[in-house]
């Protein structure tokens, strides 16, 4: 049996490699066919042959994108030498297209506002290592400011544009910058925060002169006047900096509330990008339409980047907007478009419309495109690739998906794990903790269970090595020790996942994607693309909250609706129609907005039924520590049945209305 089944392997490997055009590897794939004999069991074997193509793909693309890492190392490069490359090869090509004004930056026009950046930073006396915070709105400006200042080793701080107050002044604290230039359009953020601000911090505004009027006297110098009359040659500056060498600083959600200034090195600016590149199918003639924001990675390094890298040009949207998403796109010929999961189902929940139809859009890019709705985004918009992939700013263990398996956020080679040594690691449910053995190591987890993420670090691989936050403490938080073997570390993602027998990853939650009511593991991505597709699409957040005396988690579901447009007795025949009695949430909350992030909602609690609604204080009665956190909520008690409507109506306790449902 052992024999058949590596002559099946080997013959698989060959096929595999001829279909390729990768003939050289054929004495490989033979190897590894008898490798699999001696090691491998049957099941394994046949896991083999439907995923070496997939797999094979993806070593090929890692050595590749190591190959190009390992030459800029070599060179020393930084990612504004990189993006010099690309001037030199198609200067008067279109860069960046700022949608808001219609203006055209070529090659060569974005390096001369960078070039002046740096000359203006030099004439400010920031020196390598220094920090300038930029907050502003996404436009072509904020890439030329933070290229412009790496070009003489000063990194950026690229600030959410939406926080306010004490979560703004923490950014641009933690930062420690010694300036901070914002859009005219923050002015009134600003204002707010600047009695705080350190007395020597410099302030430099751009855009629109009227909106200055909200900076109540403040010393302000006006960066665009500054730009204007500083040279556009490249500055006489020779920068220190290296491949792996700080580059800038992106924000990401603290485990405390306040985000975290996850730092970003040349080396892993270009890793993302390239990936991305490479693994989606791009090519140098392609248009991006990006309209995420600049301050996230997303839109800063896997879109931003596939222009200053690899020679794309790229569409900047201010804000998204799906009423014009695909007017945007044939209007400039856009072939690739960005996405996180939101986006595609604000899109679907468009009416359709001619452009829809003569887009010239063939690959989508991006992260959260959940199983639901991923087919009807595909079949409507003519989608022919969609390049899904998961990873935060900081970590060491992105997935990319790169055969469009539709659900999967990326894979985990069965048969080459250790060439991407990533794992899926069993936890403690409550806390998160990792489980370890006897041994003292972490165990992995099997197909179908669902586990955390994590990487291993090794720093002398551009790869797998893990830089971290500003703050150490949060660093340290984020490494375990043995992990896959005695005396390693590893970067730890926080994020559940699940693989399945094919080594394809599913994203599950950060809060926990599944929960068990009434004997039954119940999905929150199902139950949340059932809801969502009842109302239209509409934000719709399910999980599972814990009723004293109840074993099992009830489901609760928090909708983005309007209480009073809510037909509640038609949604629940719905409900019944689309779950089963197992995965209907007990509990509804509306409220005009749904807060996916996982952050805390603050809002009015009230219970209802079809046939009784009462309002009650979130004090009066504790269902949960859940919803006692979400106080201010409308939050409803759903049922469905006469018994259970009878109890409620005979004024039995919570609990016991639940044991009842």
């Amino acid at each position: 049996m052992h024999l058949l089944s590596g002559v099946i392997v080997c013959l698989s490997l060959l096929a595999a490699v001829s279909v390729l055009s990768l003939p050289w590897l054929c004495g490989l794939s033979v190897g590894l066919g008898l490798c699999m004999v001696w090691r491998l069991s049957w099941r394994l074997m046949y896991v083999a042959v439907r995923t070496i193509k997939r797999d094979l793909m993806c070593l090929l693309l890692i050595l590749r994108v190591k190959f190009f890492m390992y030459r800029n190392l070599q060179n020393r490069s930084t990612i504004p030498a990189l993006f010099a490359q690309m001037v030199a090869l198609h200067p008067d090509k279109p860069a960046l297209i700022y949608e808001a004004t219609g203006e055209i930056w070529s090659f060569r026009e974005l390096q001369e506002r960078c070039h002046a950046v740096a000359h203006w930073a030099l004439a400010e006396g920031w020196a390598e290592g220094d920090v300038v915070a930029l907050y502003m709105e996404s436009q072509p400006l904020m890439v030329a400011l933070w290229v412009g200042l790496s070009m003489v080793g000063v990194e950026a701080a690229l600030i959410n544009h939406n926080l306010r107050q004490h979560s703004l002044l923490h950014c641009v604290t933690v930062s420690g910058a010694r300036a901070m230039v914002f859009g005219t359009e923050m002015s009134e953020a600003v204002s707010e925060v600047s009695t705080s601000l350190q007395p020597d911090m410099a302030l430099f505004s751009s855009g629109d002169q009227e909106d200055e009027g909200k900076l109540c006297g403040l010393r302000v110098q006006s960066l665009d006047a500054l730009l204007d009359g500083s040279p556009k040659h490249p500055p006489d500056y020779m920068l220190r900096k290296e491949f792996n060498d700080r580059l800038f600083y992106i924000y990401t959600s603290g485990t405390t509330g306040m985000p975290k200034a996850a730092v970003v090195v040349h080396s892993r600016y270009y890793r993302i990008a390239a990936s991305g590149f490479h693994s989606f199918g791009l090519r140098r003639d392609d248009i991006i339409y990006n309209c995420l924001p600049l301050y996230h990675s997303a839109g800063a390094i896997m879109g931003v980047g596939q222009c200053l890298l690899f020679g794309l040009t790229a569409v900047i949207r201010r804000k998204f907007s799906a009423s014009r998403f695909w007017d945007d796109c044939v209007k400039y010929n856009c072939t690739v478009i960005q996405y996180i999961g939101e986006i595609c189902r604000y899109l679907l929940a468009q009416p359709v419309r001619p452009s829809e139809a003569h887009h010239r859009v063939r690959i989508a890019f991006g992260n959260g495109l959940r199983p639901s709705v991923w087919k009807e985004f595909v079949q409507r918009f003519r989608i022919r690739r969609v390049g899904e992939f998961y990873g935060a700013t900081e970590c060491n263990c992105s997935l990319i998906n790169i055969d469009g398996k539709v659900g999967a956020c990326g894979f985990s080679s069965r048969i080459f794990p250790t060439f991407y040594p990533i794992g899926l690691f069993r936890v403690q449910e409550e806390t998160r903790d990792l489980l370890r053995d006897s041994h003292g190591l972490c165990i992995p987890c099997l197909p179908g269970e669902p586990g955390m993420l994590v990487g291993h670090i090794n720093k002398t691989d551009s790869l797998r090595r893990f830089d971290g936050y500003l703050d150490l403490e949060s660093t340290n938080q984020k490494i375990a020790h043995n992990v896959f073997r005695k005396g390693d570390s590893a970067y730890i993602s926080g994020d559940l996942l699940v693989m399945d027998e094919d080594g394809y990853i599913y994203f599950r939650d950060r809060s926990g994607d599944t929960f068990r009511w009434r004997g039954e593991n119940v999905s929150t991505t199902e139950v949340e693309g059932v809801l969502s597709g009842l109302l239209g699409h509409t934000d719709v957040a399910v999980y599972g909250v814990s009723v004293p005396g109840v074993e099992g988690k009830a489901g609760m579901a928090a909708i983005a609706y309007g209480i009073d447009q809510f037909d509640f007795d038609s949604f629940l025949i719905a409900v019944q129609k689309a779950l089963p009695s197992y995965a209907r949430p007990i509990f509804l909350r509306l409220m005009p907005s749904v807060d996916t992030t996982g952050e805390t909602l603050h809002l009015h609690a009230y219970f209802m039924c079809p046939e009784v609604r009462t309002q009650q204080s979130h004090n009066s009665t504790c269902i949960t520590s859940t919803v006692k956190t979400h106080c201010n909520s409308n939050l409803f008690f759903i049922c469905s049945s006469v018994a259970f409507t009878s109890a409620w109506k005979s004024g039995k306790s919570k609990e016991e209305n639940v044991r009842a449902f």
